[in-house]
């Protein structure tokens, strides 16, 4: 835990590849414009720039990836842009897999894939920022890591590409394979070495992809960080049409009779609703300090915040709490089978992220602004089902007769094997952080698929599966950081020390802007933070202990 700590938001690793000096055998200036030859027949080299040592700009996709090093220094570095397969697609709109690779001078033979986000179609700065959005940890660029990008093979955030048969497959996945061999050929080519360690990491979508590169190129990883991870895209996306049904249909409407979406719950419902998570739950980890440990334990109730009578201040609408119970409960069907995961309650439920996902905040009712509907819907549509539907209405999508129309996305697209044995034999680790306030990727969802996992895997042996991959739950954090929460961490570091090393983390020393002062570990699932007493902002007031759901 020690080694952990120190590594927790200092310059330790940058000092560390420094010290090392340079891997090239000629000048990089040199080595880099020599890269504008390394194309073949399937891949153009677009561009080789050097660069001197400087500040990271500022990343304009880190919502979607969750990066979290703007204004980091990075060190002197080789940048090379290149295209993958450039094609005229079905659609008759073109093609081709982009990709960043940046090569740094102090490099430590390490190789590491920065996951997307969203429905990828940008490229993003390949400085492997930790995939939390506040972490404060140096990127891996800075730690001497050669470090890659890509677009998933298409260009635009929205969902166009879904109409070419090809540009879907890359997106699912094929793109993760097909950077990642050239990505490899370019990095020894340049040094006149292969990486002796290969990392993924990403979150969000990008944790998809994290996990697909687990459980589809089990022998091209070392240890893979997966972050909130979508891994069950195809399913989350009915997640997102049951979340908006549910909130539209106990929303305010306007002069028109138009449900106002964000008005479903105001900022006053929700802060009262993360209060009574907050007073059933909060003291189940042994203090009572705004985080919720021991979520297993919690079992709130909605029914104990509903008025009895008219909706007032102080209490929820009858219709408020059947929209909770529906919502939390997950999508389903008819004959009320589970579409999607259902959700925990947690304290972050209050949160901006929280919010910005499920609800929106815009009072207009023809302009909502929630990201379940302005991302999902045309997602969902477009992508999820087959053929793609543009301009879907997710307000009609039905649950019995729709579901079906996701299956053939679903069953390239969906990070859900639980059969790894080929990625755990050869010494291949896994580390997986989820906030429990994520509002659009449930933390009950990952949590289940991790309880297969060992049963698939390792026969339910859980010490065997603890050897080789990890759980950590952050309470109150929402999507890739945020929330109350403390969710400023390392776990590349964590996964690097696993992997080179041996150390499995026995936890993530964590801080966060939201608990000033404070700092507490981040536990295996399913071990939760338990209070010993003393100082409650010290990490040592604390262990790890498990408890039954």
């Amino acid at each position: 835990m020690k080694r952990l700590s120190l590594a927790l938001g200092n310059l330790a690793p940058l000092a560390l590849a420094l010290a090392a000096g340079s891997a090239l055998a000629s000048p990089p200036e040199q080595a880099c414009q020599a890269m504008l030859s390394a194309g073949t027949a399937k891949v153009q080299i677009q561009q080789a720039e050097y660069i001197a040592e400087g500040h990271a700009a500022n990343d304009p996709q880190s919502a979607l990836t969750g990066a979290s090093a703007s204004g980091a220094t990075l060190p002197a570095h080789c940048r090379v842009q290149g295209l993958i397969e450039a094609r005229t697609g079905a659609d008759g709109r073109d093609y081709g897999i982009r990709f960043e690779l940046r090569l740094p001078d102090n490099w430590q033979h390490r190789f590491l894939f920065q996951g997307g986000g969203g429905l990828d179609g940008f490229l993003a700065q390949a400085i492997g920022s930790i995939p939390v959005h506040s972490s404060t940890a140096a990127p891996a660029l800075s730690r001497g890591y050669a470090v890659v990008a890509m677009d998933g093979g298409h260009q635009g955030r929205d969902a166009r590409f879904a109409h070419d048969q090809q540009a879907r497959l890359d997106y699912a996945y094929a793109a993760i394979g097909k950077v990642t061999t050239q990505a490899k050929r370019l990095i020894a080519r340049y040094y006149e070495a292969e990486p002796e360690h290969s990392y993924f990491m990403g979150c969000s979508n990008g944790g998809r992809e994290a996990m697909l590169a687990a459980q589809r190129y089990p022998t091209e990883f070392d240890g893979v960080v997966a972050a909130n991870a979508g891994f069950r895209l195809s399913r989350a996306a009915i997640g997102e049409a049951w979340d908006t049904q549910a909130f539209t249909a106990v929303a305010p409407k306007d002069r028109q009779g138009r449900p106002i979406l964000s008005q479903a719950f105001s900022e006053a419902d929700l802060k009262l609703l993360s209060e009574g998570v907050l007073k059933a739950c909060d003291g189940e980890d042994g203090i009572k300090d705004g985080i919720i440990n021991n979520h297993l334990a919690c079992h709130f109730k909605p029914e104990t915040l509903q008025c009895k009578g008219a909706k007032k201040a102080g209490c929820l609408a009858r219709a408020q709490v059947t929209a909770l119970n529906k919502i939390f409960g997950g999508a389903r069907n008819s004959r009320g089978e589970a579409l999607y995961s259902g959700w925990p309650y947690d304290a972050g439920i209050s949160a901006e992220g929280w919010r910005a996902w499920k609800l929106g905040s815009s009072l207009e009712a023809d302009k909502p602004d929630a990201r379940n509907l302005v991302l999902g819907a045309p997602s969902l549509g477009e992508y999820y089902m087959s053929p793609p539907v543009a301009n879907f209405d997710v307000l009609k999508f039905d649950f019995d007769r729709d579901v079906g129309r996701v299956a053939q996305t679903e069953a390239l697209n969906d990070a859900t094997s639980t059969y790894l044995n080929s990625f755990e034999a050869r010494g291949g680790k896994l580390l997986i952080v989820h906030g429990l306030s994520d509002p659009v990727f449930s933390a009950s969802d990952i949590m289940a698929w991790y309880d297969q996992l060992g049963q698939d895997t390792d026969a339910g042996q859980r010490d065997k599966q603890q050897q080789w991959t990890r759980l950590f739950m952050v309470p109150g954090m929402t999507h890739c950081g945020g929330g109350p929460a403390l969710d400023d961490f390392d776990p590349l570091a964590a996964v690097e020390n696993w992997v080179e090393h041996g150390e499995a983390p026995a936890s993530l020393p964590a801080r966060g802007k939201a608990f000033p002062g404070k700092e507490m570990p981040l536990c295996p699932y399913p071990q939760h933070a338990r209070y010993l007493g003393g100082d409650a902002n010290n990490l040592k007031s604390y262990t790890c202990v498990e408890r039954a759901r």
